[in-house]
């Protein structure tokens, strides 16, 4: 509940700008991650190319949340 001298709609501008700069941080840290366990699992295995496996399956599941990120803000 918004103190009285607080503009609702003000609140409302703040969480979405917090929301899509998530997506900042969200995307690249996902892609590093999947990056980085397919470099683990090369050096484990002795492979040369499961980190393209990793990066693209990273690079996939940040565009899935960007996805369900900005479809779950149009139904709000």
């Amino acid at each position: 509940m918004p103190s009285p001298g607080e503009n609702p709609e003000s609140k409302s501008v703040w969480v979405q700008i917090a929301r899509y700069s998530q997506l900042a941080f969200i995307f690249p840290a996902a892609t590093v991650a999947g990056w980085l366990i397919g470099e683990g699992l090369d050096r484990w295995l002795h492979t040369t190319w499961l980190y393209l496996v990793g990066l693209i399956l990273g690079i996939v599941a940040g565009f899935v949340e960007l996805i369900r990120m900005v479809s779950g803000s149009d139904s709000e």
